[in-house]
């Protein structure tokens, strides 16, 4: 077995052993997802040291037909922009089962989910076919499913519900666009190369009609305006380290699956450019503004998340290299900054069953720990220089400055209002009035903090050390900006 199948296998086969071991044994299933999820890390993390930086073709590539009838294939390679998404989901699956000891219900159906969640979200990053991604896509739906609706909080159900709805009618339509491709092939191949190649000899009208279906498909999964509805009761009521996954690495599925669209269909995205800018902007501002509006931590990070997928569809939407080296920069920084967010708020609200930001008033006196990592992350995220989201955020509004002039303020409007709250949050930790119930509690500790620490130091890396990153990323994003610029001339009016 090649390594793609093994770092994308060990969950699968790490979930079905948990499955077999008794539902007493609830220490040996956690040691057991805890063992499983590091090999995974390991074994991922190698993968950059054979990574070829200078190439942007696919590496590491494994194909075996599947459906030879259908002209599918178990088809799996990485390139600089799929590699960082892989490690980025090695990395917080990890996270998550480090901050999930506070489950002591159905231990083993949780990390059960867990570790098919982490085998569903490497499967879309790994899947070189595009039948092989929507089978991925889709099985990230069942574990998340359960995950929420059993172990989140007391709207848990109507928030699992919301998230199936949404997920399963934006992918209908993903489905569709799909299929208007695989129709209308010569070579009835469900390959990404062979579709890529049939799409572009579509008519561009046709093509534009599959790009807003996996526009809608893609679009509720990052989520953009106006898709967004299910994000902020899903992530309120999902368990913290749920919320981690869903935020760090979802998130990301949907802006992935666009960026392969946007190379898929060329000229569709060229024609729908204008629309691609004007919800990123929408999207930027408008959950700025609702996350300015929240007293709960979780709910104001959740709608800062859609705000900050908006600079993602920003740098996508200029079609530039610059620009989509901020996109793809941008889903890694976040990835890191919103898992730290949630991670803190969720270990505060072990201790103190409370998400209301007046409650952590004076926080640096009673829990100097978590104050730290809760500014850091939160400075990461109104794009602080020195950290994770200035360099990403800065390639992406120079690209959209350049491509979009200045409409690019409403841009900097939501990046203001953003640093707005963030900073009136940070006061209120390090300087608000103590609460009148103010109660003592521990502050991070073990695990807790090797978990808050790596996110941290990674969030520091990347702002400080954004040159290897970019260099992973640089090659295909540049062989992906050539293709927008000379491909889809297959395509008739």
């Amino acid at each position: 077995m090649q390594t793609l199948s093994l770092i994308l296998w060990a969950p699968a086969v790490g979930s079905l052993l948990a499955a077999l071991i008794p539902d007493n044994r609830a220490h040996l299933v956690r040691s057991l997802a805890y063992g499983v999820s590091l090999l995974t890390l390991v074994l991922a993390w190698s993968l950059p040291f054979r990574f070829d930086t200078a190439s942007g073709d696919l590496q590491f590539q494994e194909l075996h037909p599947w459906n030879p009838e259908l002209g599918s294939f178990y088809a799996l390679g990485v390139d600089g922009i799929s590699l960082p998404m892989v490690l980025l989901s090695t990395l917080l699956s990890v996270i998550a089962l480090l901050a999930s000891h506070s489950v002591k219900t159905r231990v083993k159906g949780y990390h059960v989910c867990l570790l098919m969640l982490e085998f569903g979200m490497l499967g879309v990053f790994m899947a070189q076919d595009w039948a092989l991604f929507y089978v991925f896509w889709e099985v990230t739906l069942i574990p998340l499913f359960f995950l929420i609706d059993q172990w989140g909080g007391a709207r848990r159900h109507t928030a699992s519900l919301n998230f199936v709805l949404y997920t399963m009618g934006g992918s209908i339509f993903m489905l569709i666009g799909l299929l208007m491709i695989y129709g209308g092939s010569e070579a009835h191949s469900t390959a990404m190369p062979a579709m890529s190649e049939a799409a572009k000899t579509l008519p561009v009208d046709k093509q534009i009609l599959i790009f807003l279906g996996l526009l809608i498909g893609f679009g509720v999964k990052m989520p953009s305006f106006p898709l967004h509805g299910w994000l902020p009761l899903a992530h309120v009521e999902a368990p913290s380290p749920v919320s981690i996954l869903l935020s760090g690495v979802l998130l990301k599925m949907g802006a992935f699956g666009l960026i392969r669209s946007v190379g898929m269909l060329p000229e569709a995205a060229l024609a729908l450019q204008p629309l691609l800018a004007a919800l990123a902007l929408i999207s930027l501002v408008y959950g700025a503004l609702l996350a300015w509006r929240q007293s709960d931590l979780k709910a104001m990070i959740a709608y800062s998340s859609i705000s900050h997928m908006g600079i993602v569809l920003l740098g996508i939407a200029t079609l530039s290299e610059t620009g989509l080296l901020g996109a793809a920069l941008q889903m890694s920084a976040h990835g890191l900054i919103a898992a730290a967010l949630f991670l803190v708020v969720g270990l505060l609200y072990e201790r103190t069953h409370s998400r209301e930001t007046a409650d952590y008033a004076s926080l640096i006196s009673r829990a100097p720990r978590f104050a730290l990592f809760f500014t850091l992350a939160l400075l990461a995220g109104l794009g602080l220089p020195g950290l994770a989201g200035f360099p990403a955020e800065l390639h992406a509004l120079v690209a959209g400055f350049d491509r979009f002039g200045g409409w690019t303020v409403f841009a900097s409007l939501g990046i203001l209002i953003g640093v707005a709250y963030a900073i009136r949050t940070i006061a209120t930790l390090l300087s608000g009035p103590a609460p009148t119930n103010r109660r003592e509690f521990s502050d991070l500790r073990g695990f807790e903090l090797a978990a808050a620490s790596t996110l941290a130091a990674g969030i520091i890396f990347l702002g400080l050390l954004p040159t290897p990153a970019l260099k992973l990323i640089g090659a295909s994003v540049a062989q992906l900006s050539a293709d927008l610029t000379t491909g889809g001339n297959g395509g008739q009016p």
